[in-house]
């Protein structure tokens, strides 16, 4: 029997990928499209499908204690510090199905491939839970407690139901007061290595399809609050309204302005209006928009003048803070030399584990990724 040339294996290691992807994006709690949130029955069905997957290839496989779905395979020796591959597991509400999906099942098929024990280290996988925050509105959970950043005053945040982290981890079947087991120690690590889908137009307008990412983008994320007042759309005369959805409109229009102006990224991604009404005859007297900055600027900073130049009251409060980073070049030259090309710092970033020690660089969970392009519109959807 003649052994497949190594492109063919390749090839034939990427359709399991992408058909596995179909595979996860049927673990919805959505009857169309896809969604699957942290702790939820879609989170464990998923973690037990890829800890499956997972032991195919080889792998020992544990999850860990914040509901991360963990595999490891030694080095040369046992007790190795690991390279660790991976990405997320849950989704955005109507997901793309490549979006973190790939990077977990992609790492996959490089376990199943590499000779685990011809490498001077382990080799570890993971598939992180609660990314997205989709749920419980702070993202970056499991990799903040693979970090050892996971803070016990998340715990205690409700979701929409009023269910909080906390009850959530204990209906999965883990231990809350435990999630800090989920820390991994600098000298267990290596680095980090991460493929993800594009998800702006770079590689598609330079028709690459492999780019290297060299700095992760901070991202910050503010809850706004407009208060004005509420009142009758037909009766309230236009010098008497305090319009609150008015003043939110204007504010995403400055924060646009401000962001082109700085070259900053700043998005507002939802407003919701009180008392609201199926019927719009009452202005708003309240209104509540949600921010998005990427690359740390000033975006966030026209906000209060705009608020101040109205004749509405506005809070902001910042509920998820992650600097930006430039990519460890000790990692990023490798995965460089095998193909891919650089690229601009365009991924959101994610915990920093501390560094090891003699080195200046922290690990990051996206230090080295890379952002492979799928030949399918859905892995160019905006998430």
């Amino acid at each position: 029997m003649t052994a497949a040339a190594p492109n063919e294996t390749a090839q034939t290691g990427a359709a399991r990928a992408i058909a596995r992807c179909d595979v996860l994006a049927a673990l919805s709690s959505l009857p169309t499209g896809i969604e699957r949130v942290a702790y939820s029955e879609e989170h464990r069905a998923a973690n037990a499908l890829v800890g499956e997957w997972m032991r195919e290839a080889g792998l020992t496989v544990r999850q860990d204690a914040a509901g991360n779905i963990c595999g490891r395979v030694e080095g040369e020796r046992e007790g190795l510090p690991a390279l660790v591959l991976g990405s997320h597991l849950d989704t955005v509400t109507d997901a793309g199905r490549f979006d973190g999906m790939l990077g977990v099942l992609l790492a996959i098929e490089v376990a199943a491939r590499v000779e685990a024990a011809a490498l001077p280290f382990a080799l570890e996988l993971i598939g992180f839970t609660d990314e997205e925050g989709t749920r419980f509105g702070n993202a970056l959970l499991g990799s903040r407690a693979f970090a050892g950043r996971a803070g016990e005053d998340w715990l205690a945040t409700p979701d929409r139901a009023g269910t909080t982290v906390a009850q959530a981890m204990t209906a999965f079947g883990l231990d809350p007061a435990r999630i800090g087991d989920a820390a991994r120690r600098p000298e267990e690590l290596v680095g980090y290595l991460e493929t993800h889908i594009e998800q702006g137009p770079h590689l598609i307008d330079a028709d690459r399809s492999l780019a290297v990412v060299t700095a992760i983008a901070g991202a910050r994320r503010f809850a706004l609050q407009v208060t004005g007042r509420a009142g009758h759309a037909g009766g309230t005369p236009y010098p008497r309204r305090r319009d609150a959805l008015v003043a939110a409109s204007e504010i995403v229009v400055e924060i646009e302005r401000i962001a082109i102006e700085t070259g900053t990224i700043g998005t507002v991604g939802r407003i919701r209006a009180f008392p609201g009404g199926v019927l719009p005859h009452r202005q708003p007297g309240l209104a509540h928009p949600l921010a998005d900055e990427r690359v740390r600027g000033p975006v966030l900073l026209g906000v209060r003048d705009a608020l101040d130049a109205g004749r509405q009251r506005g809070e902001r409060g910042e509920h998820v803070a992650a600097g930006d980073r430039a990519c460890r070049p000790g990692l990023h030259r490798p995965v460089r030399r095998s193909g891919g090309h650089a690229a601009p710092a365009y991924e959101s970033s994610a915990a920093s584990v501390p560094p090891p020690a003699g080195t200046r660089t922290p690990l990051r969970r996206s230090t080295a990724s890379s952002a492979a392009r799928v030949p399918s519109t859905a892995s160019r959807r905006a998430l």
